[in-house]
C-alpha cells in the first residue's frame, strides 16, 4: 500500500475508533447507566459493568490492531490477570493506556480525573462502574480501599495527567502508596510505551504518526510495601518512601528497556 494512502487509511480508522467510542460511551450514559441505576444487586451490578467495559476496550482495541492503526506488545500479563487485588502503578505516556490496561484486565476499577466525571461520553460510565475520583484526596484512600476488599484492582496513574515529554514524567502524587500502605495489598509497576509517539499530551486524535505505532506493556514484579516502609514508620513516612522508591523503580526500568533514552 501506497505510504499516502496507508496514512490516509490509519487517519480514517482512527477517527473512526474514536466516533465509535464517543457514540458507544453517550448511549451507555443515557441507557446502560438509568437501567443500572435501578439493578437491585449493587455488587453484581458493578460487576457486569465491569465485564462489559472491559470487553469493549478489548474490540476496540482488537479493531485498531486489525485496521494497522497500532500493534501491542505485552510481558508480564498474568499478573494482571491474576485475581488477586493489587495496585497497578504506570507511567502515562499516551491517552490509550487505560484503554490497553482495562483490556488486558477483566476485573479492575480505575482512578479517573474528576473532568471525566461531567464528560457526556464517560460520565455514566465512571458512575455505573463506581470508578474513583481524583477531587477528593480525604475519600481517595478509602474509596479505592474499598475497591479493593470488593476483590478489584486499582489502575493508578500517578503522574495524574499524561507525561510532559516523551523522557519525562511529572511527579509521583502519594495517594497509591497511601491505598497501599492501608490496604495492605501488593504494587504491581508496569512500564507503558508508545512507538512512535501517538496521543500524548502535544498531540490531537488526528496527529496520526507515519507508521503504525507500537504499544508496549510491561508489567514487572509485585512490591510488597513492607518491603519499603516497616510497619512502626509513621504513615507519612512511609507514603513518602513508598512513592520515592516506586517512581525510582520506573523511572530507572524506563532507561533499562530503552524506552527513556540517556542523554535526551
Amino acid at each position: 500500500m501506497p505510504a499516502r494512502l496507508d496514512y490516509g487509511w490509519r487517519l480514517l480508522a482512527t477517527a473512526l475508533s474514536f466516533t465509535a467510542f464517543g457514540i458507544c460511551g453517550l448511549l451507555f450514559s443515557v441507557i446502560a447507566f438509568p437501567l443500572a441505576s435501578i439493578w437491585p444487586h449493587r455488587a453484581s451490578r458493578r460487576r457486569a459493568v465491569t465485564t462489559i467495559i472491559h470487553r469493549f476496550f478489548r474490540v476496540l482495541v482488537a479493531a485498531l490492531r486489525c485496521a494497522g492503526v497500532m500493534e501491542l506488545e505485552v510481558a508480564g500479563v498474568a499478573a494482571l490477570r491474576s485475581g488477586a487485588p493489587a495496585i497497578v502503578v504506570a507511567n502515562h505516556p499516551t491517552y490509550l493506556d487505560v484503554v490497553a490496561l482495562l483490556a488486558l484486565m477483566p476485573s479492575a476499577c480505575c482512578v479517573v480525573k474528576n473532568a471525566h466525571w461531567s464528560n457526556p461520553c464517560l460520565w455514566g460510565i465512571v458512575r455505573a462502574a463506581e470508578y474513583v475520583s481524583n477531587a477528593d484526596p480525604a475519600g481517595f484512600v478509602e474509596d479505592c480501599t474499598r475497591r479493593l476488599a470488593d476483590g478489584y484492582s486499582m489502575i493508578i496513574f500517578p503522574e495524574g495527567s499524561r507525561s510532559p515529554a516523551p523522557n519525562r514524567l511529572h511527579a509521583f502524587s502519594r495517594g497509591f502508596a497511601h491505598t497501599a500502605l492501608e490496604a495492605g495489598v501488593p504494587i504491581l509497576p508496569v512500564l507503558m510505551h508508545c512507538d512512535p509517539p501517538a496521543f500524548t499530551r502535544q498531540m490531537r486524535w488526528y496527529h496520526v504518526p507515519e507508521r503504525p505505532f507500537r504499544m508496549t506493556v510491561n508489567v514487572l514484579a509485585p512490591i510488597g510495601v513492607e518491603r519499603l516502609a516497616p510497619r512502626e514508620m509513621p504513615p507519612a513516612l512511609a507514603a513518602r518512601n513508598v512513592t520515592r522508591a516506586i517512581e525510582a523503580q520506573i523511572t530507572q526500568y524506563l532507561f533499562d528497556y530503552g524506552f527513556f533514552k540517556t542523554g535526551n
